[in-house]
């Protein structure tokens, strides 16, 4: 009998958050498609989140549907989310995404349900559970590298930039199989404190945080600094890493009975 193939929710971004964007257009949701294909090629069916922030039970019937919750990249969460006023080097925010992805997150680690955070995701992970962020990491974060290789600035998504040192055994390192890896780098915010039940388990050569993980339960919830949705069909490393994640949402319904 065929796997059963898990409902993976993807979050979205406002259109209007990204730089660009005329005024004017209606409001509207978007995610790079990337995303959706990277979950689809390892077994999962994703369906997209539109950001009803001001509905909660409809946000919370779309929650209790799904097997699996996936937070993509995207613009600077707000610091008000973590209770600091903006820096003057804070980026584009989208307060709608943040409720949104916050409450998902918050409930994915009550129910211990599969979370697969990315780049952004791995933030909102951290701040749900009561972390925090550093702004800007050349501003603040003493000894930085740089993690900063936007592709607006002249340097592919795929441009490797740094290595991580995995954990050893974290569930990150068990999907990995690898103890270093190297990685891209999207993002100039990064973790600062580490939120409630979560280990840290990839660190950057300058000692920041690259990924988390909810150390209980078995649970597969994880959040990466880096995109690797970018590499899935040319890295056995990154597939196994969302398929893992998939498994383990197929698993986790089928629990529930």
């Amino acid at each position: 009998m065929a796997r059963y193939r898990p409902l993976i929710a993807v979050t979205t971004q406002t259109l209007q958050s990204i730089d660009g964007i005329p005024a004017g257009l209606p409001q509207s949701v978007v995610m790079n498609q990337r995303y959706y294909v990277a979950v689809s090629l390892v077994g999962a069916v994703p369906c997209l989140v539109p950001l009803l922030d001001d509905d909660e039970d409809t946000l919370r019937e779309l929650y209790e549907r799904v097997d699996g919750i996936l937070v993509p990249g995207g613009v600077d969460m707000d610091p008000a989310t973590y209770g600091e006023a903006p820096h003057e080097r804070l980026g584009n925010i989208d307060p709608a995404r943040d409720r949104t992805e916050i409450l998902m997150a918050k409930w994915a680690v009550e129910d211990r349900k599969p979370y697969l955070g990315l780049c952004r995701g791995a933030q909102v992970l951290n701040v749900a559970q009561g972390g925090s962020l550093w702004q800007d990491l050349d501003a603040q974060y003493d000894g930085a590298i740089k993690h900063d290789y936007f592709p607006n600035s002249g340097f592919g998504r795929d441009h490797l930039a740094h290595d991580v040192t995995i954990a050893p055994g974290s569930r990150l390192r068990h999907a990995m199989e690898v103890d270093r890896y190297t990685v891209n780098s999207m993002h100039h915010q990064g973790l600062k404190s580490i939120g409630r039940g979560l280990t840290a388990t990839a660190i950057a050569p300058d000692g920041l945080v690259e990924a988390v993980e909810l150390d209980e339960d078995g649970a597969f919830i994880v959040g990466v600094q880096w995109h690797p949705e970018v590499f899935e069909l040319t890295d056995p490393h990154t597939r196994h890493l969302f398929k893992q994640f998939v498994d383990a949402s197929s698993d986790w319904r089928q629990k529930q009975g």
